[in-house]
């Protein structure tokens, strides 16, 4: 388990106008994991299966979010068959090479007419300043999300993504996410249905650790870690 801040790199070989990849993981995970496997039995079973696995972050704010907005209602696999080829079209992945870009080109490389607005939204909202980018390490989460959801195609969820891989905030639980409720039911209540309420009540025992807790209940669902 990750116990300090690491720094990995990672070299797409299959795209060369790619540089190595730069990501960070939190401090607090060795810590976290201490705590959720204490509290928790089903945490306590399933945090060893993943060895020194860690939530990470790419760094960057903008590609962050416009990888969320990619991802929104498809498959992790859809959308990074998406991003792969939106990531092609720019230079480099900033807010104001994503204005340049034909809108033609962007639908081509799959994306539905309402995804590029809600992209372009974002690139304007980056390049204009419109968002305490600055600020966020000292702002509280709550505030961050209600800066976020007044860009056009990013609700609760979105941003709580945000919150969780970019800004890696220790105790973010995201109740809209569809991967949570089912990893819940199905690691906590044998499959049946689960209502908000019973994930409140089982995240309970997680804090202030519920991204982490969050992360595996993923991990279970999908061994490959969730990234934005």
């Amino acid at each position: 388990m990750c116990s300090t801040t690491q720094v990995t790199e990672s070299i797409n070989v299959d795209a060369p106008k790619k540089i190595a990849e730069t990501r960070l993981t939190p401090s607090y995970w060795g810590e976290a994991c201490e705590h959720l496997m204490s509290r928790d039995r089903v945490m306590n079973r399933l945090i060893p299966q993943f060895g020194s696995g860690c939530l990470q972050t790419r760094g960057d704010a903008f590609v962050t979010l416009a990888r969320s907005i990619v991802g929104q209602q498809i498959s992790v696999k859809a959308a990074q068959t998406v991003w792969d080829r939106f990531e092609l079209l720019p230079r480099s992945m900033t807010a104001a090479n994503v204005l340049k870009l034909k809108v033609d080109d962007m639908r081509a490389a799959g994306l539905s007419a309402r995804k590029v607005e809600y992209l372009v939204d974002l690139a304007l909202h980056f390049d204009n300043r419109l968002l305490h980018v600055k600020n966020w390490g000292d702002m509280d989460d709550e505030t961050i999300i209600a800066e976020l959801v007044a860009i056009r195609g990013i609700g609760r969820w979105t941003a709580e993504m945000f919150l969780i891989f970019h800004l890696m905030r220790p105790n973010v639980l995201p109740l809209d996410d569809v991967g949570l409720i089912n990893g819940i039911s199905k690691c906590y209540f044998s499959g049946d249905s689960v209502s908000r309420s019973d994930a409140r009540e089982v995240a309970a025992a997680w804090a202030p650790y519920c991204s982490v807790a969050t992360w595996y209940i993923w991990r279970s669902l999908d061994p490959l870690p969730v990234s934005y």
